[in-house]
């Protein structure tokens, strides 16, 4: 990416928009609209670490992206000869076409809006975004950029399901994979600071929590499958499910509509739905110290199901020399890693205790215990790949 190059990156979420201007690699600032009350704030983060809430005049987060040149113009960001150089959207949807990043134009829209139906709950929100992008910033590139890319070449053994291949591309049903973004930006800081191994296993553990295998350094395996609802629970998803299981839940919670039964799947299981309280998995291991049984449970539950996509992995690369843990429990958990790793000793894995709850200062650092194989605590950086990628994609157009 050119170092000049201004570029602005969108997040939006179901009740928030975050947004994050960048100068080629550097972050300039950040904006992160909410409710407050009836109304909606914007909390504008400079790169010094300041920040300042900026009251706004609408109502409705879809007004965001109509009053983000006025805001960055007004604090000084943009004005004048200082212009977005492009505007790049993470899009995580189910399909061959969006294995790979595109230029946003009348096609694409096209394939997006017919994308809708397929993924009711991952697709319209940010759909909704690029097409007010498009409205809003005529004449300045909007580049998609595949949250499902880093998997696309894996081979077919590990994207197909076990039904009839020529009906799986007919219909457009693999398993296409997700967090492409986070498992990418850790393979090629790994590869920058020359501590990429051949066999690697990814555990990106957050809201969202999916396991990779990564053969050198390319996607062999990944848990998460033609949604990101497949593979680990997560803080409110189920996780991996017998299909037969699903819709006797839908016969018994008398849901009509397929899409009823999907939203229960994705936004009321996983750690929320276990411990009966929280999907946060600070809140987990409150309730699991107080004794709670159901907050025990899920702790429990969600341990085991790392652990076991551990092993699946290590299945499928035939060994592994090294493990990372990455995203916000990943990187913020030294319980869940020591938890984890427990029963990792068969594969070659130790932490060391303090290396473990040591403050990391670094964006990487190595917990394991002497004559371990290297257990590395990293840092992702999703919107430093986006700009990497995208960068990629402007350059063919120069």
């Amino acid at each position: 990416m050119e170092k000049n190059r201004l570029i602005l990156i969108t997040n939006p979420g179901s009740s928030s928009r975050k947004y994050a201007l960048y100068k080629g690699q550097e972050l300039v600032c950040s904006l992160h609209f909410e409710f407050e009350g009836k109304g909606i704030i914007c909390t504008l983060a400079k790169a010094d670490g300041s920040k300042k809430v900026l009251k706004q005049p609408f109502k409705e987060l879809t007004s965001t992206v109509a009053n983000i040149n006025r805001i960055l113009t007004e604090e000084g960001y943009l004005g004048g000869m200082t212009k977005l150089d492009a505007i790049l959207a993470r899009v995580a949807c189910p399909g061959e076409y969006f294995t790979q990043d595109h230029i946003v134009d009348e096609e694409y829209l096209k394939v997006l809006d017919k994308a809708r139906k397929r993924a009711p709950l991952h697709v319209p929100v940010v759909a909704g975004e690029i097409e007010h992008f498009v409205k809003s910033f005529k004449g300045t590139p909007i580049i998609a950029i595949s949250d499902s890319s880093f998997h696309a070449d894996r081979p077919d053994l590990m994207k197909y399901y076990a039904f009839d291949t020529e009906l799986a591309d007919k219909a457009d049903v693999k398993r296409f994979g997700y967090h492409g973004l986070s498992v990418g930006s850790i393979v090629n800081y790994m590869k920058s600071q020359d501590i990429l191994p051949e066999k690697l296993i990814v555990c990106h553990l957050g809201s969202g929590s999916s396991v990779t295998a990564v053969f050198d350094g390319k996607s062999l395996d990944t848990s998460m499958g033609y949604t990101p609802l497949e593979g680990l629970m997560m803080a409110t998803r189920t996780g991996n499910i017998d299909p037969a299981a699903a819709l006797r839940l839908k016969h018994y919670l008398k849901y009509e509509a397929d899409e009823s039964i999907e939203k229960y799947l994705n936004k009321s299981c996983g750690l929320l739905g276990v411990s009966g309280q929280s999907d946060d998995m600070r809140e987990i291991l409150r309730l699991r110290d107080e004794g709670d049984k159901r907050g025990t449970f899920a702790h429990a539950m969600f341990v085991y199901k790392v652990q076991s996509l551990i092993g699946q992995m290590a299945a499928s690369l035939g060994g592994v020399d090294a493990i990372v843990f990455t995203a916000t429990i990943g990187e913020r958990s030294d319980e869940i890693r020591r938890t984890v790793t427990q029963k990792l000793s068969y594969l070659g894995f130790a932490i060391d205790d303090a290396k473990n709850v040591a403050e990391q200062t670094e964006r990487h650092v190595d917990i394991s215990a002497d004559g371990s194989k290297p257990v590395w605590v990293i840092r992702t950086d999703e919107f430093e790949e986006m700009i990497r990628r995208a960068g990629e994609v402007l350059d063919k157009l120069a």
